[in-house]
């Protein structure tokens, strides 16, 4: 695991937004379970299809046709333009297979999970097992894992 470098998000000021296709939401959601999320959340997209990631996550859709909706390319232009649409300091992103169903010739239980700030980017591939319940907590787990290794690294 790849420890982020440290003093790239003002932790007293960030803001994030939240690009999510596989989890349905349950990223931004788990954050605003916390009392005074609004003080750090600016808003998240659900982009299940590819017409929303293309019209309004801005996802260009030679990526999609290129390397598809679950791809490291893709979950990087979601968590990097979801920032940008929402002028958030961290922009976050999953993209993946819950199942039960494959897709694009892809497994079930493929995820990725990006993070842009102002000076860093960083995407994460993963394989979960379990139902597509338990596949989209695991994503939102790693998600949420990884933005506070940004975060707590910060502080430090």
């Amino acid at each position: 695991m790849i420890s982020p470098p440290k003093g790239l998000i003002d932790v007293e000021n960030f803001k994030i937004a939240t690009a999510e296709s596989c989890t349905g939401g349950l990223v931004a959601s788990r954050l605003t379970d916390i009392s005074g999320a609004s003080a750090y959340v600016n808003g998240g997209v659900v982009a299940y299809t590819n017409e929303i990631k293309k019209s309004i996550l801005h996802v260009k859709a030679e990526t999609l046709e290129n390397f598809g909706a679950v791809s490291s390319q893709t979950a990087m232009e979601m968590a990097s333009n979801v920032r940008k649409i929402f002028s958030a300091t961290i922009g976050l992103s999953t993209t993946g297979i819950a199942g039960p169903l494959t897709s694009e010739n892809k497994p079930v239980g493929l995820v990725y999970v990006a993070i842009v700030g102002e000076n860093f980017s960083e995407v994460r591939e993963f394989h979960f097992k379990g139902s597509r319940t338990e596949i989209k907590f695991q994503a939102a787990d790693e998600a949420l894992n990884l933005l506070m290794q940004y975060v707590t690294s910060a502080e430090n």
